[in-house]
């Protein structure tokens, strides 16, 4: 589809209401977690298995039989595994675990940190030199960070410590969750791998905890938050990014992803009464410049890598 303006902003537009949706599913989380009384490994059984179950229904009905073409080849399962595990259960459990005992405004920002984990992880993994703006970004996004969890006040955090190291788990495995499915993203549609990476999720955490094995108290307010996370959560940002993708370039959609960190701190705010002074919304703010910055510059590094190639 041409990229003319208009096809541009309605993908901007499409691109922050998923990210915005984002948002409200991490407040929605903090609020499972810490009212609902739910252990962890029941709730991201249900959620896991849940979401994959309707991504796979979504994906055969759009792609038919090509949804089971990951299963191929031996290679392709592997990457998929990997994803399943090391990205999607990895992320879930870490992120689930560090609202629990913080709040979701702290992990939110802290999992946004994953485009400079990325990075560090070409520096100091493939010996990859850094980029001006790389150093540029992690030193703001670390003042950001320290300022966004000490809220000015350096002799203590506003997040338990375990909260801080389950958030930074969360970060670097959402880093693994982008990196991971690249080899095979090529091959099959977004939606394929989503879905069978998050079913292999949800039976993988069954098989540790059944659903039906020592279930909490079923009522409709854990019916219904339940079913707003497997869709605020997964289905309908992820349908919506598809949707934008349609008609903006991949890196305008990406900054958009700093609606997601803003949202849940707004309404964890507004819902869930957190307190939040200025210097917590200084360090937001700056976590968000920081992804920004490192996105410009390294698609500023792509079009000098385009220009030198057409010489």
């Amino acid at each position: 589809m041409k990229a003319t303006s208009n096809n541009v902003m309605k993908g901007i537009f499409w691109s922050a209401v998923a990210s915005a949706v984002w948002g409200i599913s991490g407040t929605t989380v903090q609020f499972i977690s810490q009212n609902q009384n739910l252990p962890a490994d029941w709730y991201l059984s249900i959620r896991t298995l849940g979401a994959g179950v309707i991504l796979l229904l979504i994906s055969f009905i759009l792609y038919g039989k090509q949804t089971f073409g990951v299963f191929s080849s031996w290679r392709t399962f592997g990457y998929l595994l990997a994803y399943a595990i090391f990205g999607l259960m990895a992320n879930l459990l870490s992120f689930y675990i560090s609202i629990q005992k913080g709040n979701a405004s702290a992990t939110t920002i802290l999992q946004y940190l994953s485009p400079l984990f990325i990075v560090l992880g070409g520096i100091f993994i493939k010996r990859q030199r850094p980029l001006t703006t790389d150093m540029i970004a992690f030193i703001v996004a670390l003042l950001g960070v320290v300022l966004a969890i000490t809220k000015g006040d350096f002799t203590q955090m506003s997040i338990p410590v375990d909260s801080l190291l389950w958030g930074i788990v969360s970060g670097i495995t959402a880093a693994l969750y982008v990196v991971l499915p690249k080899p095979i993203a090529k091959d099959y549609p977004p939606v394929v791998i989503l879905g069978w990476g998050t079913f292999i999720a949800g039976v993988l955490f069954n098989c540790y905890h059944p659903v039906w094995v020592a279930p909490p108290t079923i009522t409709g307010g854990l019916v219904l938050t339940i079913s707003t996370v497997i869709l605020l959560g997964t289905i309908i940002p992820f349908g919506l990014l598809l949707y934008s993708s349609r008609f903006a370039p991949s890196d305008v959609i990406s900054i958009m992803d700093a609606l997601q960190p803003a949202t849940t701190a707004v309404l964890s705010v507004i819902f869930l009464g957190l307190g939040m002074n200025w210097v917590e919304v200084v360090g937001i703010v700056l976590v968000i410049l920081a992804i920004y910055i490192l996105q410009r510059g390294r698609k500023n590094l792509e079009k000098a890598s385009y220009r030198e190639a057409d010489f």
